[in-house]
């Protein structure tokens, strides 16, 4: 069983939608983060390490020849979503985001843009030139990295910004009619299942549209690499992922795209868990939970079930 059977995953939704597949391509745009910086913090959340998703070298090269080697990697598709991940992409003044996206959108297989940061760097600025683009019929993500929407958890991985700040961020862009995608991560020191699922319950009473979810990885270079080399961290098991992770796409309405639901790291940055050099392990588990426990929604009592247009 294949996921976009039992999830409304975010290729399918675009392949539906642009009648092609269209694929996102990753950009550094060369950004920093103010829980690096100085500004809120040094050494950023205890969980990070951008190197294990995102190529440190790409950002001394121009977004378009950035754009043009990812492109050639993408041989499936022909469109593109221009992606800038690395780090916090709106930390900068407007003038300048302004210049650095426009160089993506000008590429002509460019049909729109995902955006990641930190709910506590976006003002209303950036979401008016945002929703600019918007209005110009590209398509427009807001990628907010949450993680988790307990305080207590937040404060523990230093992430530098409560809840508040997401829902506030979130209720504004959306009130733009901009697109938000939440990132939640499951495995979190000391969160269980039920506080991952509460996370989610809070994340959509909020208003969201679209979803990432992401195990947990043990990475060089993380503060959490000390604590898990010294043993006080337990490593995220597959299964308990699947659990979880299972149970939060069965509680999350049909209307949310979920734009991944696991993840990997390449060694040898990524120390543990060893599963996650692999991300099909998670998505077939979860694809095999779901065909067996019920699809995306079904613990709502709205069950997803796959259309014949979106074969």
């Amino acid at each position: 069983m294949q996921l976009h059977h039992v999830v409304n995953m975010f290729g399918a939704d675009l392949q539906q939608r642009y009648g092609q597949k269209i694929h996102k391509l990753m950009l550094h745009g060369g950004f920093n983060c103010p829980n690096r910086d100085g500004t809120l913090g040094r050494g950023g959340c205890t969980f990070c390490n951008v190197a294990s998703f995102a190529d440190e070298g790409m950002k001394l090269l121009s977004i378009a020849d950035q754009l043009s080697i990812q492109a050639k990697k993408a041989n499936r598709a022909s469109r593109y979503l221009a992606y800038f991940q690395a780090y916090t992409s709106t930390y900068a003044e407007v003038c300048t985001l302004r210049e650095m996206y426009q160089q993506a959108l000008v590429q002509a297989d460019i049909v729109g843009l995902c955006v990641g940061t930190r709910p506590d760097c976006v003002p209303e600025s950036v979401l008016d030139l945002l929703c600019e683009y918007q209005q110009q019929g590209y398509e427009v993500w807001l990628e907010l990295g949450l993680q988790s929407a307990h305080d207590k958890t937040l404060k523990h991985i230093n992430r530098g910004h409560d809840f508040a700040s997401y829902q506030t961020t979130a209720r504004l862009a959306r009130q733009r009619g901009l697109k938000v995608c939440a990132h939640l991560i499951v495995g979190l020191p000391k969160e269980d299942a039920a506080m991952c699922l509460q996370t989610l319950e809070r994340v959509v009473e909020v208003g969201v549209d679209g979803i990432k979810l992401h195990p947990l990885h043990i990475v060089t270079g993380s503060t959490m690499a000390k604590a898990w080399a010294a043993g006080r961290l337990p490593e995220l098991a597959l299964d308990e992922y699947v659990s979880t992770a299972g149970e939060m796409i069965r509680h999350t309405p049909l209307d949310v795209v979920y734009h991944r639901v696991s993840a990997s790291a390449r060694r040898p940055t990524l120390l543990a868990p060893l599963w996650c050099e692999n991300r099909w392990a998670g998505m077939i588990g979860i694809a095999q939970y779901l065909t067996q426990y019920g699809t995306q929604g079904s613990a709502l009592g709205l069950p997803y079930v796959m259309l014949p247009s979106d074969l």
